[in-house]
């Protein structure tokens, strides 16, 4: 029996006749007003010499420390075809007056050339899971053509790059913008042009480079400045700088649709129950149509994310089905609440205990938030590693004091600060109003990741531990995540 070709092929899609090249010579000559020294094709792009792979373009920057133009030998050793320099070398190149202009005018012919719905996603928190859970949820329905920025590309540098590798077939695209000072998302926004643009949140992260969250939700409403004509701002409606976000929303956007629990929520929470695998049942109103679906990641704050992502993909002309598969099978980032298995001894002699990584970043919210998770997990002794959190200003030290009350309510067992600015929260929880409370707390405060190192081993890792890693980037607790997960079971 002969099967039917039309139930087993995909249909017919014009795009599929475009060339597997990313880029040519030509192309990136054109695109950047370069001279290319002779032909080639590549089928991705590095800006870092290690992270080159056969078919990649070199872009050999320039920075206040480094010159890409030092690596060159070693890029196209690891097989780069081509790359874009300011002088003639020795390998085929385009040459260029400027390679950081050069990339930002590559990123924009990558922009103009394909016809594919945009979302542009920032927030103080949770804008790189929205991303992540958004070009799942895209990727499934255009048959592998949706893009999005990879690991934390959301600067001057990775947003541009991130445009630049986007394929002309493109039909979805999905990049994270963010920001430590007024100004700079206004730039990003404007190459990439979303047609969705996305806040998940406003929080006091980086809070020491302005003068209060009011400024930091005017700095993330510069995301709406890119907009394309009738493009679609999404905002928190539970958020106390609504107002503010959709003030600046209105200026720019052709709809704007907010999400979240309350009564002024175009995109509204209807129920949130536990669901068996750790995660939440999900019951939301789309505006006048409800969805169910299942979030694989745990915590309150994955069900707002949720949230924005449904708002995203409908208003992009996504597919929610696919969407409610993505947030369902969706696991945690590495550095953003990934959950490891890792061995342990002792306890209660299951031999494991549980690792969660929020090594990445930290600003208070965030770390609420995640506090709040850890005290919801099973465990029969709940550690948490609390790194620094960086760039919060004159304010830094009542930042700090102030996670007593979360770590308390989370019933932490074990608690391992790290880093001087730590000093503030461990004498908060000596001088603790709920005495009996914090007083079951072991607390150990210590100056780096080395020393939380060892203050962890001569504790030893117990059976049915939940252990906690989370601080800002610059700690370096990402070293001990590593360190731990080496033997991960």
């Amino acid at each position: 029996m002969t099967a039917n070709p039309a139930l087993i092929e995909w249909p017919d899609d014009l795009s599929d006749a475009a060339g597997l090249a990313l880029w040519t010579s030509d192309e990136i000559a054109a695109a950047t007003g370069g001279r290319a020294s002779a032909p080639f094709a590549v089928s991705g792009i590095a800006i870092d010499s290690r992270e080159v792979v056969e078919g990649d373009l070199f872009f050999a920057l320039k920075g206040e420390a480094s010159d890409g133009h030092r690596y060159l030998e070693g890029a196209y050793g690891r097989g780069a075809p081509g790359a874009v320099v300011e002088h003639a070398c020795f390998g085929s190149h385009v040459l260029v007056s400027n390679t950081s202009s050069a990339l930002e005018d590559l990123a924009k012919a990558a922009r103009n050339r394909v016809d594919a719905g945009i979302i542009g996603v920032t927030g103080s928190a949770g804008k790189t899971g929205v991303k992540e859970a958004l070009y799942a949820a895209l990727d499934r329905g255009s048959r592998g053509r949706a893009h999005r920025s990879v690991k934390s590309y959301n600067n001057h540098v990775g947003v541009p790059l991130s445009l630049a590798r986007m394929p002309a077939a493109t039909r979805f695209g999905v990049f994270e913008m963010g920001m430590n000072h007024a100004g700079e998302l206004s730039a990003l926004t404007r190459l990439v042009r979303p047609h969705v643009a996305v806040v998940t949140t406003i929080a006091p992260a980086h809070i020491g480079h302005f003068t209060g969250e009011e400024a930091i939700a005017d700095a993330k409403g510069e995301i709406f400045e890119g907009l394309e004509p009738g493009g679609v701002a999404i905002i928190p409606a539970d958020s106390p700088h609504y107002e503010r976000l959709r003030a600046k929303a209105a200026r720019h956007a052709g709809r704007v649709i907010a999400f979240g629990s309350g009564a002024n929520a175009d995109v509204r929470l209807i129920d949130a129950i536990p669901a068996s695998c750790g995660g939440t049942l999900v019951t939301a109103d789309l505006g006048g149509r409800k969805v169910c679906y299942t979030i694989a990641m745990p915590g309150a704050h994955w069900v707002a994310n949720s949230l924005a992502v449904m708002a995203a993909v409908e208003a992009i002309g996504g597919d929610l089905g696919a969407a409610g598969l993505a947030l369902a099978e969706m696991e945690g980032l590495a550095g953003r609440g990934a959950r490891h298995t890792i061995p342990a001894a002792d306890g209660d002699g299951s031999g494991q205990a549980l690792l969660i990584d929020e090594s990445y970043n930290a600003n208070p919210a965030s770390m609420t938030v995640t506090l709040q998770q850890l005290g919801e997990t099973s465990a029969t002794r709940r550690v948490a590693i609390l790194g620094a959190m960086r760039e919060l200003g004159a304010d830094e030290a009542r930042y700090h004091a102030d996670l007593a009350a979360p770590v308390i309510a989370a019933k932490v067992d074990r608690l391992i600060l790290v880093g001087p600015e730590m000093a503030a929260l461990a004498r908060a929880l000596g001088k603790s109003t709920g005495p009996a409370l914090a007083a079951t707390i072991d607390v150990a405060h210590v100056q780096d990741t080395a020393e939380a190192a060892q203050c962890l081993a001569a504790d030893g890792v117990r059976g049915g531990d939940a252990i906690l890693v989370k601080g800002s980037n610059s700690v370096g607790l990402g070293a001990l995540v590593r360190s731990l997960t080496a033997r991960e079971q």
